[in-house]
């Protein structure tokens, strides 16, 4: 069976990094125009970044204290712009977590991902939520609607107001591709009539049991944006996905002692910034 195409930004996700070292402790954004350099799969930072209030019409942010909510301006509009439509097609509000540092760079934690500013992390939790408090805020639990197994998703907790918030995330502009969980993919292959183009963007991927990792495109006149190759052409809905119910059945590799990755060298122009002022 072939082995599904995968996206370059999760490649080195198990990288151990130093975000201190890298920049990544720095509150501020870099000053001047929007300029991203780099990408997830290689590395990079960016300037000219916007940060997402902790909350608006549809949505609110969580883990203030261990994420960061900092993105190119294109991001941050998309994100409101997908709470507002949630709201009007009557869905609940969702959470947002990680986007990326305020100049970009490796997120705490080793995440490879979200280093330029093109990345944002929603909950799919379909259930009503309350106003939440700042202490709330930190140690809420976002809900998964996958089974434990991971062999498809939870039934108590899948709605199919969780397919309508894919759907009006796929047709956001200038989305490059969406992760969530193989079962979440396999549910919407099943439940999906009619149009089913917006399919190819929903992408199976580790883990992703109760948020969704939508990624976006390099803006245009971003050089040094390093673009990820585009989903494979169809909807997705074929042996590539059962690829990863395959690994299921796969037994467990045993651990060995590693030696620990170097940490990863950003493009010479993140020196630049990522230095503080």
């Amino acid at each position: 069976m072939p082995r599904p195409i995968l996206p370059i930004l999760f490649l080195l996700a198990t990288a151990t990094l130093a975000p201190a070292a890298l920049g990544a402790s720095v509150s501020t954004p870099a000053p001047g125009p929007l300029r991203i350099v780099g990408g997830d799969g290689t590395g990079g930072c960016i300037a000219g970044a916007e940060r997402l209030p902790p909350g608006g019409e549809g949505f609110q942010t969580i883990h203030l204290a261990h994420s960061s909510f900092w993105g190119m301006p294109q991001t941050i509009a998309r994100v409101k712009q997908l709470g507002v439509q949630a709201q009007r097609a009557g869905l609940a509000e969702f959470y947002v977590e990680d986007i990326s540092n305020p100049r970009g760079g490796p997120m705490a934690g080793g995440h490879a991902a979200h280093q330029v500013g093109l990345d944002v992390d929603i909950g799919l939790d379909p259930r009503p939520k309350p106003a939440l408090s700042a202490a709330e805020r930190e140690t809420i639990e976002v809900v998964g609607v996958v089974r434990s197994d991971q062999r498809g998703i939870d039934p108590a907790r899948w709605t199919p107001a969780v397919g309508r918030l894919l759907h009006l995330a796929a047709l956001l502009p200038d989305v490059d591709r969406i992760l969530v969980n193989a079962a979440i993919k396999q549910q919407l292959c099943v439940e999906t009539t009619g149009d089913r183009a917006w399919l190819r963007s929903i992408r199976p991927w580790y883990g992703h049991r109760a948020h969704m990792h939508i990624a976006f495109k390099c803006p245009a006149g971003q050089a040094e944006c390093v673009a990820m190759p585009p989903p494979p052409p169809g909807d997705g809905c074929d042996a590539t996905l059962q690829w990863w119910f395959d690994q299921l059945d796969r037994p467990a590799k045993p651990t060995t002692p590693t030696t620990p990755p170097k940490p990863r060298v950003l493009p010479a122009a993140c020196k630049a910034i990522m230095a503080g002022g």
